[in-house]
């Protein structure tokens, strides 16, 4: 989530990240690959490895710790592959980040739907592999770390108001810790995952904090679940066009704000 995923490359200067356009000279070598093709394996890789370790933490967690483990190990896992990835696609591994990205200049438009593909590929190959490894009666105890939490039609509009603002949070530190120049830091693949652990210690209990429809995308796919999953896709998604907004609009940097720029 430092640059934009199909065309920037990132140096590390004064403790800060900057952005600049690759040269043209590296085109005829190779460059297509890396504007292309690469940010599109990363965020399949990514999603893959986070996705496995959330879905394994629901499936594995024991019954003293409650939704501590599941937050933890989202967290960590995410900052982690964000630190670890995010310079060649941005780290996204979140198709409700891409369309923020996307919104707010991180991220070109061809890139939305090759990114989204990656990342419900990922979250599937993920959830298969935490199944692959997990005792049978474990997974299917925990529905395969599909997300149940919302089990009668007078829950969804809580739901979906959960899903909404814990992704707004999660998309807004994303997007001004590691896209507009204002308030991006080094720090930013850390925040976003302390982010996400806050999100589904506080909301874990209302919606499951999902936040992500690559993570609820993939274990609905494996387990069979369907149950109240557009939820899962309209919250994170609203979330998204909401911060896109609120960027645009009002809180972004100079170079993303549309409107009220001064002088």
């Amino acid at each position: 989530m430092f640059t934009e995923a199909a065309a920037s490359m990132c140096d590390l200067e004064s403790g800060s990240v900057k952005v600049k356009e690759p040269s043209g000279r590296g085109r005829g070598q190779g460059g297509w690959y890396e504007r292309l093709v690469q940010p599109c394996l990363v965020e399949l890789l990514g999603s893959a490895l986070f996705i496995f370790i959330g879905c394994l933490s629901v499936i594995e967690n024991g019954p003293d710790t409650g939704r501590l483990q599941p937050a933890l190990a989202h967290g960590l896992a995410l900052g982690l592959v964000i630190a670890t990835l995010g310079n060649i696609s941005g780290g996204h591994f979140n198709p409700a980040v891409s369309l923020a990205a996307m919104l707010v200049g991180g991220l070109r438009l061809t890139m939305l739907f090759p990114y989204w593909i990656s990342q419900l590929c990922g979250g599937l190959i993920g959830a298969a592999l935490a199944k692959a490894v997990s005792p049978e009666e474990r997974f299917w105890n925990a529905t395969g770390a599909a997300f149940v939490t919302v089990q009668e039609p007078e829950q969804v509009a809580g739901a979906v108001v959960a899903e909404i603002i814990l992704t707004t949070l999660l998309v807004l530190t994303v997007c001004m810790g590691a896209i507009n120049e204002k308030t991006l830091g080094p720090l930013a693949p850390f925040c976003i995952g302390f982010s996400v652990t806050a999100d589904i210690l506080a909301g874990g209990a209302v919606s499951g904090a999902c936040m992500n429809p690559a993570r609820a995308f993939g274990p609905a796919m494996v387990a069979n679940h369907w149950d109240f999953h557009w939820i899962y896709w309209l919250g994170p998604l609203l979330a998204s066009l909401l911060v896109g907004v609120l960027i645009r609009l009002f809180i972004g940097d100079a170079k993303i704000r549309l409107i009220l720029k001064g002088r």
